[in-house]
């Protein structure tokens, strides 16, 4: 996995990382973070864009499941129109949900990825469970000075990632 904190991929939008990328890379399933990954917090639905990114990996062969720090009645309202294997309160970095989701959906360390937009949560999670990352920007971040805190930490890995990947 190479360093824990830096993603092995990293795009401005969650739709971004295309069905036909994430098919080339040999993935089989992603486990997904929903706040500022695919909504911001205050959308309790997903958007259409979300279903039809989701759509898409599904028609592919690409199964998803969501893995969130978030409370079950955000979740659970989140996926109401979705589906998906949902794991809530999850304490990622902590590896036990990720690799729940990973035995619903059927797949393995070798074929599975985990998106989010924090690398002290999603990215340190994918890695301590031996998947790759793919990290987003916040789709809206918050203010609050513990997540400005967070944020002005992950800077340095950001610049590590684009040195090590100089064309992405």
């Amino acid at each position: 996995m190479g360093f824990t904190f830096v993603p092995e991929y990293y795009f401005r939008t969650f739709n971004e990382a295309s069905a036909d990328f994430l098919c080339k890379i040999g993935v089989k399933g992603i486990v997904l973070d929903v706040d500022n990954t695919l909504e911001p917090y205050e959308n309790p639905l997903p958007g259409e864009h979300v279903k039809t990114w989701l759509s898409e990996l599904k028609e592919r062969g690409i199964s998803a499941a969501i893995v969130s720090n978030n409370g079950g009645e955000r979740i659970n309202l989140f996926n109401s129109e979705l589906g998906l294997p949902v794991y809530y309160k999850a304490k990622k970095p902590f590896k036990k949900n990720v690799l729940n989701a990973m035995r619903e959906m059927g797949t393995d360390k070798s074929n599975t990825v985990l998106m989010g937009d924090q690398v002290f949560t999603d990215v340190w999670a994918a890695h301590n469970t031996g998947i790759r990352a793919i990290l987003v920007p916040p789709i809206k971040d918050k203010t609050d000075v513990f997540t400005r805190f967070k944020r002005l930490l992950e800077k340095p890995i950001l610049k590590k990632y684009k040195k090590l990947n100089p064309l992405k």
